[in-house]
């Protein structure tokens, strides 16, 4: 039997699983709300009012200022029970009432009630709040005199005692010391109960409430997760379609910030990956050349050398050992450029003499010098010492004088300089040949990219000279570049850390080889 994996689930059915839980949670708080909070906040609502409401009664009776209007505008304004009762003798004697209560529910408060409340008024200091209930039997004969005295239906009666419960109010009471020496006593009332029937209706609305936000819940979550997810799964399918090397697939997937960017990141990374693979495929194309040429050269001497009489000669030799030459080092510059861009070859960092060290590359150039009229210099002028690896810098030199001799002018001049600056040495090699389109100079270190496409000079280098020469400067820390001008020549530079500088005695002057 397959196992579930949940993080397998496609996008779209996790965000609606999310949305519908998130619904879920809503409606239980809305019910939990409902069940055991809207009471307490009801009885803090109505106690906030009440004790507003005595407040601006307490300042009018205080004042005698337009008592009355006050206390019928209170009463109205938060539909109380407003009682007064003047007080002679230490207790109250003479109520006068206004009352804008629901009289089937307010708590009837009679003179036995008034003394009691007087009394814990007392004993709490002047003033008190709390909450108070009439009792069902007392409230039940109380209100079937009054129905009776209203001379009432039968039924009507019968109607309203059916009604009857225990009904919960809070009361304020304040001993209210007036300006003309009196004192007032004030026993504010307001309903708090019954709230039953208001619970039936509320969660009877709440049960219609429910049905209708989940139907909502769910139709908003199956369109919201579809929209979300259709820019990722559109991504996902181009994605797929790069990853066959269709590399004509488009990301134009929108909808927000983070896919959009995704799929400029993709369509970058798909250019990158078309242009890799042109220049992956060119170099092929030109390493197949630069291995055929010498090995077709290779098998033909040797055939001739083979069949016919006499042309075992010294000259033929020599050029099947130059094409075996070239053989191995285009292998060899093909390792290392390989261990190079992997971490593979770690720089040996040692002191050396830079100076001496390009003089001695010079050497390899004689034959060159000698046979094609070469002319390389080296203007120098002072001793300079690096801290670096000697053979990884002396192959950095050796490639871009084989880059400026493959493209020397006219001239076959090369010249290379020696400057000391900032505790840097710099190093230029500068041909005179045709130069580089400025709006290629960015991509002539690549690995596989050639400015011309066309095998020049076979004999000195295999065209992959300069990402070697990138490699190895990187791996030092070394800053390098080139400059260029078409039809005047290009100049290809690095910079080091100098170890330290030991000046000539005399003149400088460039060096001939």
């Amino acid at each position: 039997m397959r196992r579930f994996d949940k993080n397998k689930m496609p996008l779209r059915v996790k965000l609606l699983a999310y949305f519908l839980v998130f619904g879920a949670i809503i409606l239980v708080v809305l019910w939990v709300f409902q069940s055991f909070f809207i009471k307490p906040i009801y009885t803090m609502s109505k106690t906030l009012k009440l004790e507003k409401g005595a407040e601006s009664i307490s300042r009018a009776v205080k004042y005698n200022k337009n008592v009355w209007a006050t206390v019928d505008n209170v009463a109205l304004t938060y539909t109380l029970s407003v009682y007064l009762y003047d007080v002679g003798g230490g207790a109250p004697k003479r109520s006068h009432a206004c009352s804008y209560e629901n009289p089937s529910v307010q708590l009837q408060v009679d003179y036995r009630d008034a003394l009691k409340y007087y009394e814990k008024t007392v004993d709490n200091g002047g003033s008190c709040s709390f909450t108070d209930s009439n009792d069902a039997e007392d409230m039940m004969r109380r209100r079937t005199q009054r129905l009776q005295e209203s001379a009432a239906s039968s039924d009507s009666v019968k109607m309203h005692l059916s009604n009857v419960a225990e009904n919960e109010s809070l009361v304020y009471t304040n001993i209210i010391s007036r300006t003309d020496g009196r004192q007032t006593f004030l026993v504010i009332t307001s309903s708090i109960t019954p709230l039953n029937t208001t619970l039936d209706v509320i969660k009877n609305q709440m049960l219609l409430v429910s049905v209708v936000f989940v139907l909502l819940s769910l139709v908003f979550s199956v369109y919201a997760s579809r929209r979300i997810a259709k820019p990722i799964a559109m991504t996902n399918t181009a994605a797929k379609e790069l990853a066959k090397k269709n590399y004509a697939v488009r990301f134009d997937a929108k909808g927000y910030r983070e896919v959009e960017e995704l799929n400029e990141t993709l369509d970058y990374a798909k250019t990158e990956l078309a242009a890799t693979e042109k220049l992956q495929q060119e170099l092929i194309a030109n390493i197949s050349h630069d291995l055929r040429t010498p090995l077709t050269m290779i098998t033909g001497y040797g055939e001739v050398m083979r069949d016919l009489p006499g042309e075992n000669t010294p000259e033929n030799i020599q050029i099947i050992i130059d094409e075996a030459t070239r053989l191995s080092t285009l292998v060899n510059d093909l390792l290392d450029l390989s261990k190079l861009q992997s971490g593979a070859l770690q720089a040996q960092k040692q002191v050396f003499n830079l100076t001496d060290s390009i003089r001695a590359i010079f050497d390899r150039y004689a034959k060159l010098i000698e046979q094609d009229g070469f002319n390389i210099l080296f203007e120098s002028k002072e001793e300079v010492y690096i801290n670096a690896d000697e053979l990884r810098i002396s192959q950095v030199i050796y490639n871009l004088v084989n880059n400026a001799v493959n493209h020397a002018g006219e001239d076959k001049t090369v010249i290379i300089t020696q400057t000391v600056r900032d505790r840097r040495v710099c190093i230029e090699v500068t041909d005179h040949g045709e130069g580089i389109p400025a709006d290629k100079l960015p991509y002539i270190w690549e690995r596989y990219y050639k400015v011309d496409k066309e095998h020049r000079r076979g004999v000195i280098g295999s065209g992959l000279g300069l990402s070697i020469v990138k490699s190895i400067l990187d791996a030092h820390n070394a800053r390098y570049g080139v400059r260029s001008t078409l039809g005047k020549g290009s100049t290809f530079w690095f910079e080091i850390a100098l170890e330290s500088v030991k000046k000539r005695k005399g003149k400088a002057a460039a060096e001939p080889r």
